[in-house]
């Protein structure tokens, strides 16, 4: 259920407010608004529950949340939420651009290609140091290495590092080097490494899994936030269907369908929706059409060279073209890259 506050209600009598919710054996999300504060009250309803927490004072009503994903839910927040990393902002008009490519491979690859993304107008940096492939003979990583040389890149550029985490255990670690933590689509649905990051303090990116619903979507995100983390990134890359001629099929209805459930952003991901370079341009800039708060692109110096999805990653100078009309987008539907 959701504690709708009175606009009157003072920092001590919310705290008071979340205190009793706790003692009811709920969990307390405080969600601090534009124009009033509200309490999300999540749990197994109990009889009487709503009735107690009405009558207490300051609080203007009590209304149940309908959705499934209770954090998440536009019934719980109506204002979007904005998600911040250094200059990347991701939400409230404004369309975060994440580039670089799939894998760390050695310092000049990824100091290289940190330096054209961010000439062509990127705010945040990608690029795989733990990276979880189809075929165990297939390049893992770089691992620590690789996140070193994704710092090392930041602090050149000032790129913030956008980087996957795989398990609950390099959580800790991954954290010491990214400023957002990535979660693969293989592990959308693992709920230990999900409550994980929710620990955490950095913002995480959620990527959906290639065959899950979109309430699945949604209830992995509610795992992050459940834990009391706010700053969670919705990422569509695709699903998996009869069509063959990409590698996924991208739906880009994904972006007004959330809009219309959850104020969290959402970022699209071209580079794996299709697969083949030459259709992300297109994609990109129908998804800032659609009003997407994010792209993550992949972009590596010599693609022909890659390590892993070298057939999906635009060069520097696709890159920049592709931020030019992307830009051109934005300004038309009067948001900013």
């Amino acid at each position: 259920m959701i504690v709708v506050m009175k606009k009157s209600a003072t920092e001590e009598i919310i705290q008071s407010v979340a205190t009793r919710i706790e003692s009811l054996g709920l969990k307390a999300h405080v969600i601090v608004g534009t124009e009033r504060t509200v309490i999300a009250a999540i749990g197994e309803k109990r009889d009487g529950e709503a009735e107690t927490l009405s009558g207490l004072d300051e609080v203007d009503k009590v209304v149940p949340i309908l959705a499934p994903y209770k954090v998440a839910s536009l019934e719980t927040k109506e204002e979007p939420t904005t998600v911040r990393s250094h200059d990347l902002v991701m939400g409230g008009g404004h369309v975060g651009v994440i580039a670089g490519p799939c894998s760390v491979e050695n310092e000049s690859q990824i100091l290289e290609s940190a330096r054209a993304v961010k000439a062509a107008g990127a705010t945040g940096l990608r690029g795989g140091a733990f990276k979880p492939r189809t075929s165990p003979y297939s390049f893992q990583g770089l691992k620590e290495e690789g996140l070193k040389l994704l710092a090392a890149a930041r602090d050149e550029t000032g790129l913030a590092v956008v980087t996957e985490v795989m398990t609950p255990q390099h959580v800790d670690l991954v954290s010491r080097y990214a400023d957002v933590l990535q979660i693969g689509a293989r592990n959308m649905q693992n709920y230990h490494l999900l409550q994980a990051v929710g620990e955490s303090d950095k913002p995480v990116l959620l990527k959906r899994g290639p065959s899950a619903a979109m309430d699945e979507f949604l209830l992995a995100a509610e795992y992050i936030l459940d834990q009391g983390n706010p700053n969670v990134v919705l990422c569509e890359r695709g699903v998996r269907t009869f069509e063959t001629h990409t590698r996924f099929t991208l739906p880009l209805a994904t972006v007004p369908f959330l809009k219309e459930r959850t104020h969290l952003p959402i970022v699209i991901d071209p580079s794996h929706g299709t697969g083949i370079a030459t259709l992300v341009p297109p994609m990109a800039a129908a998804a800032i059409a659609a009003e997407c708060d994010g792209l993550i692109i992949e972009v590596h110096p010599n693609p022909s060279e890659a390590l892993s999805d070298g057939a999906q990653s635009l060069t520097p100078e696709q890159f920049s073209d592709t931020m030019n009309r992307c830009r051109a987008i934005a300004t038309a539907i009067g948001r900013s890259i």
